[in-house]
């Protein structure tokens, strides 16, 4: 898939507005702790609102960070308070530098490198996904999967075409790895930190600007980069998870839904969230779109907007 920022066929209604539960602040964060971070402002605000409903519908036990892609916050502030969700603070400037740095050309889409303040967090565990996106279920399952050395960051889907170019066959260390789109993953800043970023570009700058795919992609090929030099196992959502299933791409096929109106794959594997990774406009008629505008609507009655 694609980089992301960002009929009725489900029958299915989404759960009833409810109280939003408050997260712990990050300060008070204790050791253990594992949490959910995005990426908004308010020109995605049409994304983060149906998003923060869904997650408060399904998974408002977890922690959930809201980092700010920039200082555009107006309605993202509100919509944090409303929901319970944590701003994040943490400093981003030498994260800034490093995009600064690959991407000198494209001051406005480097921020999407932002998503990785997610492991500066005071969290053991974090899960990221980008805010383009519905949740249908407990993401909290798929929390306490890893095993370092094993299964050092867990991804939902490939990514084959929007990572590399042809060159990366000249490095070893890039062959028969597994791509993945950067939308969803779940690891440990005890395994992969900021600082490995900084460490991997200072020595090996030269190498990602030879293998990395171009076509404003930013964030996805860096964090490629940074686990397979790095070495770490990757393993995917289904193969972790009892039951998951590895679809979330909003023009899926073979979509059914169980008796709970829960979206099932083609193998009847239970399908966690609905990612519009590369959509070009607002969900309409697709398969997952119907929960999508009943989410929206009901976010923008909360925020009454």
């Amino acid at each position: 898939m694609r980089e992301s920022l960002l009929d009725d066929q489900t029958g299915r209604q989404p759960a009833a507005p409810a109280a939003v539960a408050r997260p712990a602040d990050a300060a008070t964060a204790k050791p253990g702790a594992r949490g959910v971070a995005i990426v908004a402002n308010d020109r995605i605000s049409d994304w983060l609102l149906p998003f923060l409903e869904s997650y408060a519908a399904t998974n408002a036990n977890t922690p959930l960070y809201l980092i700010p892609y920039d200082d555009n916050l107006t309605l993202t502030r509100r919509a944090a308070d409303i929901y319970g969700v944590h701003l994040v603070t943490e400093d981003s400037r030498e994260l800034d530098a490093l995009a600064s740095r690959l991407y000198p050309l494209f001051p406005g889409h480097r921020r999407r490198l932002r998503k990785f303040l997610s492991l500066a967090l005071p969290l053991d565990e974090v899960l990221y996904i980008d805010v383009d996106t519905i949740l249908f279920r407990d993401v909290s399952e798929a929390f306490g999967k890893l095993e370092p050395g094993k299964t050092d960051f867990i991804m939902a889907s490939t990514s084959d075409e929007y990572v590399y170019n042809k060159k990366r066959a000249k490095y070893d260390f890039l062959r028969d790895v597994r791509l993945f789109n950067d939308g969803f993953f779940i690891t440990s800043n005890k395994i992969l930190s900021l600082q490995h970023f900084y460490e991997v570009i200072e020595r090996d700058e030269a190498i990602f600007h030879d293998v990395r795919k171009h076509g404003m992609l930013f964030a996805q090929p860096l964090s490629n980069f940074i686990t397979h030099r790095r070495g770490l196992k990757i393993a995917s959502l289904t193969e972790r998870v009892p039951g998951a299933s590895d679809e979330s791409f909003y023009k899926a096929s073979d979509v059914t839904f169980d008796a709970e109106g829960l979206p099932l794959d083609g193998a009847k594997d239970r399908i966690f969230f609905a990612h519009w990774a590369g959509a070009t406009s607002l969900p309409s008629r697709r398969v997952f779109d119907k929960a999508w505008l009943d989410y929206s609507k009901r976010a923008h009655a909360r925020l009454k907007v």
